[in-house]
């Protein structure tokens, strides 16, 4: 309502209609054409839900992804962008429809990363670091295309397919920056190094030791039973060194989230502050489970489902954590102070 009232008291600027609403019969055409001149501008809390539809549909991509390698559809399309040479789009097949399906939801990725470059140039009041965030999905986006159709050309290749994997997590580390920044005041000033140096460099460490986890979990993957393809070739490390490394990985992160808790805890921090931590223990607890279960239950494909949902859930709280912690941490000293 707000927004016809703003267009209103324009066409009223321009000569059109009393500025209430009511434009004339006799408007000449070439006012009329003003109503199409006239500039909506979206909301910071619109913009917010853009930005949030964002991180959801990268998440989702994820998923289905996971669901194209776990069902061995991986070349169920063997051509791109077409199904096969010979088809557009994808037979009644199993593997086919799968495959395909998976692209289709990389066009409503590129749909949301469309609306979070355009929101964030309608916004107002624009600003540059939303723009700058906001195109840097673009170029994530672009570069997924490309490695998707290496993936396909190469004929579901581990390291691409471990590429492909990885540029998704950086591809949700920018939503979640840019999701974090546009809640933030316009006014607001940035966290600073108030929050603690001792803090700051427990929380840097942790977002390192993150990436670490997704990085030799995705060696566990392409070590494992589950190519995308039967005949996919699979990288040749011992599969049993390797879950012992990412094991010891997510001990080690969940030693360090367990410091930072006693850090927040010692400062008295509100539970605001501490809940996104809480969170980010929880998944982990619930991440090992399912790790250790599907291990030894001979890595059914259900498990690996629910454990590459996991991964994606502890992806979104370490940064949740690490950019919420040190913002709330500065707020309550700022009213301390």
């Amino acid at each position: 309502m707000r927004g016809l009232t703003s267009a209103a008291h324009a066409l009223h600027r321009a000569g059109v209609g009393d500025g209430r609403g009511r434009v004339p019969v006799n408007a000449t055409v070439g006012n009329v054409n003003m109503l199409a001149a006239v500039k909506f501008h979206i909301s910071p809390a619109a913009y917010r839900r853009i930005t949030r539809a964002a991180i959801i549909a990268l998440g989702a991509i994820v998923l289905t992804g996971a669901a194209v390698r776990l069902t061995g559809s991986g070349l169920g399309c063997p051509d791109w962008p077409t199904c096969s040479r010979s088809r557009i789009v994808p037979p009644w097949e199993y593997h086919a429809l799968i495959e395909f399906g998976n692209r289709l939801v990389t066009g409503l990725v590129s749909a949301a990363v469309v609306l979070a470059v355009l929101g964030s140039l309608r916004r107002r009041p624009r600003r540059p670091d939303l723009v700058w965030w906001s195109w840097g999905l673009v170029a994530g986006v672009g570069a997924q295309v490309i490695l998707g159709r290496w993936v396909v050309t190469s004929h579901l290749a581990p390291w691409v397919v471990i590429a492909h994997f990885l540029l998704s997590m950086v591809l949700l580390w920018n939503a979640a920056v840019l999701h974090h920044r546009a809640g933030r005041d316009d006014d607001a000033p940035r966290p600073g190094p108030s929050v603690g140096g001792g803090v700051r460099v427990l929380m840097w460490a942790m977002s390192l030791v993150a990436g670490w986890v997704l990085v030799n979990g995705t060696l566990v993957t392409g070590s494992g039973p589950h190519g995308g393809d039967v005949d996919a070739v699979r990288l040749s490390f011992d599969i049993s060194n390797l879950v012992r490394i990412h094991s010891l990985s997510v001990v080690l992160f969940c030693m360090l989230t367990l410091l930072l808790l006693w850090m927040l805890v010692r400062r008295r921090a509100a539970r605001t502050t501490l809940r996104p931590v809480y969170v980010l223990l929880a998944v982990i607890a619930g991440q090992g489970v399912v790790g250790y279960v599907q291990y030894f239950t001979g890595v059914p494909e259900a498990l690996v489902g629910l454990h590459v949902l996991g991964a994606v859930a502890f992806w979104w709280a370490a940064l949740h954590v690490h950019l919420t912690v040190p913002h709330r941490l500065s707020g309550e000293r700022t009213e301390a102070g």
